[in-house]
């Protein structure tokens, strides 16, 4: 998996703990690192950003999970009583629950001790079809074509209210621990979606109907953490579920990685989760977030700012001050793309003309991607040709696209040919009907972004291009594209499976505004995307996958960047943590902390 793994050790680990340590109770278990971006709350139907999703799919509870340490797909059951049973078709699925799983205790529950049953899954989907919520995940079930429910949905917006209790034939209880989702159409990997547990986590009715438009304040699941502290966009903090299931690890690990074989070893057998209580801070600027975990106030830095790798990683070795921590180093491939939105309906740089797709085109050319390889990346980066990741079917690492390519001299060449020239006496190029054109950024007021600013801006400069910025913060700019008030905007998307799908929905037309912050509709992609989703992997299937790739770079709704690599760092008291694809968050179940260790440590 290329992965370089420095673990530099635990020497520290053998120092006795002392007398008096026997006559206290054992220290609590707690996690500390930060987030780099804020969180928007804990409602599954409602979020679609990786940081709140991060929070909640330790809280909620999907069927399945991806197994930890295994062979990088795997999936295993969670609350699912063995693997659902599939139809010949990929039409029907049937998923069987364990009995005796319990929600954490909540007022809603009036003191009752209340079980997770079939009917919490079938309503927390139904939730997604709720024209109320807005949900950003509602246009992948209605692609799926869940039998029955967009009847349903279509009732609740000619009357205002949604019908939870019509009996849906695609989505439905068969008894209290069984439930079944039929779909019209054939969806070979649906089963990767019920593995995500940040959208597929099962909510208690009576949760919802208490809090209401509150409910993203006061998730409640019936996973490993409970949230017991919220200042919104500033700390987090969760504790262990008192009441979570016997979970006990026991995975077959990655034949090809021997850490993985030998923490496997390690876990087996043992109860999840091993740690007591998660607090996050929200510390968006690089340079604080990185000073916080030099100083012992986060022990797990999650992606290390790349600004800072000349100075933790001098020529690709550990520096000195963290070899002297016994930091453990971890450089992973990220398994995601960053790219550029542009707004297909926006005035000046969307639209299906010659000469606005030339204006992407140029752009997309013109845009100095080696550069931010080496000053915003520090290296840590490769060049994306297409939408699939690496780690995701149909990646081909041989693939080379005009996406992939910089190129000012082509970039003006097409600027040149389709009529974007300086036209009032000045360098800058106006458009073609002579009204001036000037490209707009939307970004966030922190220095990392102020970096990539100036890469943008500096690229544009060297096509005559005007550019501004707009300066918002990352929710709100999240808030204003899925209005479709906006030009252009950097994302990063990361894949939580390890199919393609996600991401190619980025480009389909009746996913515009949700997932399609491009507001690309093409008729021919979304044929094609219907079609590669319908169908099991093959060689039939990468040629349509091929297709779409064509078709995205052909007509430029999005500049694919880079795909990113992680450089993950823990402290000696943080045992067992891996940057494992597709489990993302889920890692705070499988790690364990030496709070004694850590209290040496600090205070050596």
């Amino acid at each position: 998996m290329n992965r370089l793994r420095i673990l530099l050790c635990l020497l520290l680990a053998a120092m006795p703990a002392g007398p008096a340590a026997a006559a206290h109770e054992p220290e609590r278990k707690v996690l500390r690192y930060a987030l780099e971006i804020a969180e928007t709350g804990f409602d599954p139907v409602e979020i679609d950003d990786i940081y709140s999703r991060d929070i909640t799919r330790n809280i909620f509870d999907a069927p399945l999970r991806f197994a930890y340490l295994a062979a990088p797909g795997t999936l295993e059951p969670a609350t699912a009583d063995g693997m659902p049973e599939v139809s010949s078709d990929y039409k029907t699925f049937t998923v069987r629950i364990k009995k005796g799983i319990y929600f954490t205790d909540d007022p809603a529950f009036k003191g009752r001790r209340r079980e997770l049953t079939a009917a919490d899954y079938v309503y927390s989907y139904k939730r997604i079809f709720d024209p109320h919520w807005n949900s950003p995940v509602y246009d992948t079930f209605q692609n799926l074509g869940v039998v029955g429910m967009q009847a349903v949905r279509d009732e609740a917006i000619k009357s205002g209210r949604f019908d939870y209790d019509r009996e849906v034939e695609g989505l439905k209880t068969l008894d209290r621990y069984t439930f079944q989702i039929t779909l019209s159409s054939p969806s070979p990997r649906f089963l990767l979606n019920l593995a995500d547990a940040s959208v597929m986590g099962a909510v208690a009715r009576e949760v919802v109907e208490k809090y209401g438009d509150g409910i993203m304040a006061h998730p409640v699941g019936t996973g490993p953490f409970r949230l017991v502290q919220w200042r919104r966009s500033s700390f987090i903090a969760l504790e262990r579920n008192p009441d979570y299931r016997t979970d006990i690890f026991h995975v077959t690990p990655d034949p090809s990685d021997p850490d993985a074989q030998k923490i496997a070893r390690e876990l087996n057998g043992r109860r999840l989760p091993l740690i007591d209580r998660v607090e996050i801070s929200i510390i968006e600027e690089s340079q604080p977030r990185w000073l916080s975990f030099l100083n012992g106030e986060a022990d797990l830095l999650i992606t290390m700012p790349r600004d800072m790798s000349s100075l933790a990683l001098p020529n690709g070795k550990p520096a000195p001050n963290l070899l002297r921590k016994h930091i453990q180093v971890e450089r992973a491939p990220q398994i995601d793309v960053t790219l550029f939105h542009y707004n297909m309906e926006n005035p000046v740089i969307g639209g299906y003309t010659p000469q606005k797709i030339a204006l992407r085109r140029a752009i997309n050319l013109g845009f100095d991607t080696p550069e931010s390889i080496r000053t915003y990346y520090a290296f840590q980066a490769i060049p994306a040709q297409s939408p699939i990741m690496p780690g995701e079917y149909g990646y081909d690492p041989q693939l080379r696209t005009e996406n992939g390519v910089s190129s000012v001299a082509r970039a003006r060449a097409l600027l040149d040919e389709y009529g974007y020239l300086p036209r009032h006496g000045t360098r800058w190029r106006d458009n073609p009907d002579g009204s001036p054109l000037v490209i707009e950024m939307s970004t966030q007021p922190d220095q990392r972004s102020r970096i990539a600013d100036e890469i943008f801006e500096k690229s544009m400069d060297a096509l005559d291009l005007r550019t501004r910025f707009k300066v918002a913060k990352w929710p709100d700019q999240l808030k204003a594209a899925r209005a479709g008030n906006f030009m252009v905007w950097t994302l990063g998307q990361s894949a939580y499976s390890p199919d393609p799908t996600d991401m190619l929905k980025f480009g389909y037309g009746p996913a515009s505004g949700d997932d399609n912050l491009s507001r690309f509709k093409l008729a021919a992609y979304d044929e094609l995307y219907v079609q590669q989703s319908q169908m099991p992997d093959g060689p039939e299937r990468l040629s349509l996958l091929r297709q779409m790739t064509a078709l995205l770079v052909a007509y430029a709704p999005m500049k694919f960047e880079v795909h990113r690599y992680v450089i993950d760092m823990a402290y000696p008291w943080v045992r067992y943590y891996r940057h494992w694809p597709f489990t993302m968050a889920d890692f705070w179940r499988y790690i364990d902390i030496d709070p004694a260790l850590r209290a040496r440590t600090l205070h050596h």
